[in-house]
């Protein structure tokens, strides 16, 4: 089994994810199927999400044919061009995705001036939030707890507080709160874009994680 930037195997960081995606969705914990789970996307979404760490084409497709109706998508550790070839051409493929690994250890950061940096952590999530000397919120980021593994998500800045360093900074400090909480591994999704951004500040490019969805009437 090809060896993973964390020394786990693909499938049990696909499954970490999914469990401290939930967490930080604050959504039922995914439901373990043959190669994957099954879970909820989580509000505003109605939608049911089927993730597959271990597939074959063939099982792919019968997999499609089977949730072809509204409200289903299927998403893989994988080749976005495989999972267009085999979903039903009335499906929409989401943007790229990218899953992501670090190792965590001691990190420090600094927070720029005009902003002050807040987080909270109850139970398995922590919620960081950067604020404006002015009172915006500026920029918010949310991980996730499943055990040794902290999953990033929605990491997000408001359009007029970008360029300033904040996606960074939130990273940071969301790394040591997870460091001093015992987690030692990050997981993270993110898009083309995101990808640089994470890169930059060490983390390493997993596997493709491509989405697509049954239409809608």
């Amino acid at each position: 089994m090809t060896a993973t930037p964390t020394g786990h195997p693909l499938p049990e960081l696909v499954m970490a994810w999914g469990r401290g995606r939930a967490h930080s969705r604050i959504t039922a914990q995914p439901e373990p199927i043959d190669g994957g789970f099954r879970v909820a996307v989580g509000p505003p979404s109605t939608e049911i999400r089927q993730v597959f760490h271990t597939y074959t084409p063939g099982s792919l497709a019968a997999t499609a044919v089977r949730l072809d109706e509204p409200g289903n998508q299927v998403m893989i550790a994988g080749p976005s061009a495989l999972l267009a070839s085999v979903v039903p051409a009335t499906w929409t493929m989401d943007e790229g995705g990218h899953l992501m690994a670090v190792a965590f250890g001691p990190a420090a950061y600094a927070v720029p001036e005009d902003y002050r940096l807040l987080l909270d952590t109850e139970g398995p999530l922590t919620v960081a939030r950067v604020f404006h000397r002015n009172g915006d919120l500026a920029a918010s980021a949310r991980l996730g707890r499943d055990g040794e593994f902290g999953v990033f998500d929605k990491v997000v800045t408001a359009p007029a507080h970008q360029r300033r360093g904040l996606g960074s900074l939130m990273m940071r400090a969301l790394t040591v709160s997870a460091y001093a909480q015992g987690m030692r591994f990050g997981l993270l999704v993110g898009s083309d874009d995101g990808r640089a951004l994470y890169e930059h500040l060490g983390w390493s490019f997993v596997s493709d994680f491509p989405g697509a969805r049954s239409k809608r009437d």
